[in-house]
């Protein structure tokens, strides 16, 4: 594996890549301290997924009733995100993108002044806004796409969509389940689970134990879905009852999406 890569987008757009990690960033307000926001955020992103690596058995593991210590901040940004929610089963893993954006975030503002700025870990977005300023993100999912407009008087912060056709494995059927939370790492543990939650049994859904196709994955022998083929719509319309039920419980933002329908939550 090759060490960190930093590249500079169109656009005034940082890129930065390392492994798994991939993040495009993007910050706003004056040419020196976009600069040297840049400079701290392609430094600090050195150790990032050595780090992590150094800690991946424990983060693998079931978050239980005794919260997990961890030495590196980006794990420890993982457990924050997971622990509400350990009745149910959930690794730090599940907060792994958006707990790099947060950190990342964090790095680039340190000591700076910008108007705006976001972190974009594969979908997974950390942001910052000061008053007056707004962000736009876009939600796209089987040729249809949308977006949420989010103003410095939002407590959002974070953005994460996870589904079963994503980078991670999912319990559920959802083509594709976008949260927003406080944070980055918030809105990633809390997608997880709603997507999950989106779910049904019907013939047409193919699932495999998470080992058989990753022998390292988080979820065990977990079934997770590899194939969903066109459902009734009734069978719809119930597996995105589920989500949204799970989605309301954890009182968040939230869009879900299954075979062309939608169902659209504010946060409470």
């Amino acid at each position: 594996m090759t060490g960190p890569l930093a590249a500079r987008l169109p656009g005034g757009r940082l890129h930065l890549q390392h492994g798994p990690i991939d993040l495009i960033i993007e910050a706003f307000g004056a040419r020196g301290e976009v600069e040297r926001a840049y400079g701290q955020a392609i430094e600090r992103f050195g150790d990032i997924l050595e780090t992590l690596v150094k800690e991946l058995p424990a983060l693998r593991r079931p978050v239980g009733d005794q919260f997990p210590e961890f030495e590196g901040p980006v794990a420890r940004r993982m457990a924050d995100a997971v622990w509400p929610h350990r009745a149910r089963y959930i690794t730090p893993m599940a907060a792994v993108a958006g707990a790099v954006a947060d950190e990342m975030l964090q790095a680039m503002l340190a000591g700076r002044t910008l108007d705006k700025a976001y972190v974009n870990d594969g979908g997974d977005i950390a942001f910052h806004l000061v008053p007056g300023q707004e962000l736009k993100a876009a939600i796209f999912v089987n040729h249809l796409d949308g977006a949420v407009r989010l103003g410095h008087d939002n407590p959002v912060r974070g953005i994460a969509t996870s589904g079963w056709g994503g980078r991670s494995f999912s319990l559920g059927i959802a083509d594709s389940v976008t949260v927003m939370a406080h944070t980055a790492a918030e809105a990633d543990a809390a997608a997880t689970l709603v997507a999950n939650a989106v779910n049904a049994d019907h013939w047409a859904i193919e699932r495999k134990p998470a080992r058989a196709l990753d022998p390292d994955s988080d979820l065990g022998d977990l079934p997770v879905t590899t194939s969903v083929g066109r459902l009734p719509a009734e069978i719809v319309s119930e597996a995105l009852g589920r989500g949204a039920a799970e989605a309301r419980r954890l009182r968040l933002g939230a869009a879900l999406c299954l075979q062309g329908d939608w169902r659209l939550l504010e946060a409470a």
